[in-house]
């Protein structure tokens, strides 16, 4: 073995399965190719990772309505420099933003 290199130990887990869920399971793995051992292993890191996601994402600092109005303006700002002719918009196009926003006005004029 190289030097720096780590010997992984490997255990022995026995794993009871319903008997459905081994058919579909052994199914499965000789359609993609690898041993029922491989194709659960992989499930179970597939499955670990989408649960450690979803911690990752509830822990993540929530992004401010202030942070996307500033970055928004910042993108809104004229740089000087007129745009390329691969730059401009199609006749006509009404940018998404600019869509809502008109939405917003409309709604809260309609307010008493």
């Amino acid at each position: 073995m190289p030097a720096g290199q780590k010997k992984i130990v490997v255990s022995k887990f026995p794993l009871r399965l319903m008997p459905s869920v081994r058919k579909v399971a052994e199914h499965i793995s000789q359609r993609e190719g690898v041993s029922l051992n491989q194709f659960i292993n992989i499930a179970v890191a597939e499955k670990l990772a989408h649960l450690q996601h979803e911690e990752w994402l509830a822990r993540r600092a929530k992004v401010a309505d202030s942070s996307i109005e500033k970055a928004l303006h910042i993108l809104d700002r004229p740089t000087g420099h007129r745009p390329g002719e691969t730059d401009k918009l199609p006749k006509g196009y009404v940018s998404v933003r600019r869509k809502a926003g008109t939405r917003k006005i409309a709604r809260s004029a309609s307010k008493p």
